[in-house]
């Protein structure tokens, strides 16, 4: 069957997005939303069919959140293609409705004379030792923030601080304004899946959450946008992360159920390939809380840096 040349409505002002869901809700048409930062490859295509599937109407958004990155971060060289995205979700079977491409998801017009007081302020709270974003940083006058405050402090939010607290903003936001029935997410940002999850539960959001599985390359190399960042070299040194994965689970599975020593082993493995270990976790899917011994379902959660790229991966162990 040939591919969909579908080309998708593109609506980049909150209001029209707002109204226009508003109108298909109306209609008794359900909306499925996919959140991306864009540069999408078919790990994300694989999300956008998770939605095709479940609901009546897919909405794709791409917008690069710079509330979940801190100034040292690379906010700056987050890789960026956005025709690209296009042509990409027009050859998805079945094409994808809206792609929600807002320009800037924290300005507000009528704060102009307050944001630019608040710059310094942002100044001297990253002179006390708190928390900054690029967002804060701006001075856009941004100051409320939605915090899903156990399950964000291990794993990712050990290194990154500002991460969790701007990704559970900006969905919110993206809830709000798309109002969907039906999001769409990866398994391999699995901390992130399990804060939206919670953040939904705990706040009352009438949206059905969805994890999907990660989507590999042949090699077995977990896909992101930014393994473009990668060099031949490091990509291939980079493919010990899955293969150390799937030889602690099949340990797992023999019966080695000793956490420390399925860790040492990843540790060592990535470390010898020249991967700069961020965290290598054995953690509760529901809690990820750190386990000692595996008697219950666990995800193992990694990340490293291979030159400058920080490479995330996990694998489900369910014994």
């Amino acid at each position: 069957m040939e591919a969909s040349k579908k080309e998708p409505l593109i609506i980049t002002d909150k209001e029209q997005m707002r109204k226009w869901s508003r109108t298909m809700r109306s209609q008794g048409k359900s909306i499925g939303l996919v959140p991306t930062m864009g540069y999408l490859h078919q790990g994300h295509i694989s999300l956008v069919n998770e939605a095709l599937k479940l609901t009546n109407l897919t909405v794709v958004s791409i917008y690069v959140n710079p509330g979940q990155f801190a100034p040292s971060e690379d906010l700056s060289t987050y890789p960026s293609d956005f025709h690209g995205d296009i042509s990409k979700l027009m050859s998805v079977p079945g094409g994808v409705d809206v792609v929600f491409h807002p320009h800037n998801l924290y300005d507000y017009e009528n704060d102009t004379k307050r944001n630019k007081n608040d710059k310094g302020a942002c100044k001297n709270l990253e002179g006390k030792g708190e928390v900054v974003s690029c967002l804060e940083e701006s001075g856009m006058g941004h100051e409320t923030w939605v915090r899903v405050e156990k399950l964000e402090n291990g794993l990712c939010g050990k290194s990154r601080p500002v991460f969790f607290r701007g990704v559970a903003t900006v969905v919110t936001k993206l809830f709000n304004i798309v109002e969907p029935d039906v999001a769409v997410f990866g398994k391999k940002d699995y901390q992130q899946w399990r804060i939206v999850q919670r953040m939904v539960r705990d706040l009352d959001f009438s949206i059905r959450i969805i994890g999907t599985e990660i989507l590999r390359d042949n090699d077995g190399l977990a896909m992101s946008s930014r393994n473009v960042h990668l060099s031949a070299e490091e990509r291939r040194k980079a493919l010990s992360i899955s293969r150390s994965l799937l030889g602690a689970k099949s340990s797992a599975e023999n019966g080695h159920i000793n956490c420390r020593e399925l860790r040492d082993s990843v540790i060592q493995a990535v470390s010898e390939a020249g991967g700069r270990i961020d965290y290598a976790e054995i953690v509760d899917q529901e809690s990820l809380q750190a386990v000692e011994e595996i008697s219950s379902p666990v995800v193992f959660c990694i990340a490293a840096w291979f030159g400058k790229v920080r490479l995330i991966d996990n694998i489900e162990i369910n014994l």
